[in-house]
């Protein structure tokens, strides 16, 4: 029986893991990966202490502090969480964990579009991270799959490695800040085709091409590589227990002197996966220091 586990590996549940193990509370984190959207992030420029940053640099400094603090981070996925009176039971893919309070820090998932050959293609062309994967590209056309800042940072770190980019936008045009549009706009390797409907990707073992529709005619563009950045939805399959919001956030209150109370108590969460407002790093690392040090007042009381 743990006093508390922590499900996540982002930047809110690493800051709830090293406040956790610095109370010497009995704990685990429970993570299929660590960092989250942050090693998906290519230059972080404000993130205290650090002028300019990229995301996988700062995931490995938070490494190296939950390897100092010897935290224990269990490499499963989370299926279902379960309530046991007033404990609780972590089912994952492959044991169960009895506790006595969760904390939910289980960040955002890349949005999927749902379309033929998303699933056949997926780490064979089609993926989600364009900073984790556009190296593999080099010298290749590739798509961006998207039109908001996501859409447009993928691309500037694509056209790095591809011989050329072409951003696919379901949109009339390009939507973001206006720094990025301009300076996708005077990007000769960057094409932007807007407007345009993604039906299906294509290929054989291998992505070879994305099927698309414009002005009601469909066409093939080759392709080696797609880079789908769509947006991001709550990680939170196996919960079924805390109360979400219109957007299947978990909806967070204030009790006394504990913050990022759920619906259920003795369940916290914090960060991207919650309806806090703001989903940047910073906000997501405070507000893991704030939900482990309301699940110690809980403990307590």
């Amino acid at each position: 029986m743990y006093d508390t586990i922590i499900i996540g590996g982002g930047p809110a549940a690493i800051s709830a893991a090293i406040y956790a193990s610095r109370q010497k509370i009995s704990f685990i984190a429970i993570s299929k990966n660590i960092g989250g959207q942050m090693a998906w992030s290519s230059d972080i420029e404000n993130y205290p202490g650090y002028e300019k940053i990229s995301g996988v640099e700062l995931v490995q400094k938070f490494e190296k502090q939950l390897h100092d603090y010897n935290v224990n981070v269990i490499s499963e996925e989370v299926a279902e969480i379960r309530q046991k009176g007033k404990n609780f039971t972590i089912i994952t893919d492959k044991n169960s964990y009895d506790t006595k309070t969760i904390l939910i820090a289980s960040g955002k998932k890349p949005r999927k579009l749902g379309i033929p050959g998303e699933e056949k293609y997926l780490k064979k062309g089609v993926t989600y991270c364009a900073t984790c994967d556009a190296p593999i590209f080099a010298g290749s056309d590739v798509v961006v799959i998207g039109g908001g800042n996501s859409a447009m940072d993928a691309a500037l770190i694509g056209e790095k490695y591809a011989s050329k980019v072409i951003i696919i936008n379901v949109n009339t045009e390009l939507k973001g800040e206006k720094s990025l549009i301009d300076t996708i706009k005077n990007n000769k390797k960057i094409v932007v085709m807007n407007s345009t409907k993604t039906l299906e990707f294509t290929g054989d073992i291998f992505l070879t091409g994305v099927k698309v529709e414009t002005n009601k005619k469909q066409s093939v563009i080759s392709a080696r590589g797609a880079f789908i950045e769509i947006g991001y939805i709550p990680s939170i399959d196996f919960d079924k227990l805390t109360k979400k919001n219109q957007w299947n956030e978990i909806i967070l209150h204030t009790e006394g002197n504990m913050t990022n109370c759920t619906s259920v108590p003795g369940i916290f969460a914090a960060g991207d996966v919650t309806d806090v407002v703001e989903k940047q790093i910073v906000v997501a690392a405070g507000e893991g220091a704030k939900a482990v040090l309301s699940v110690f007042n809980y403990l307590n009381r």
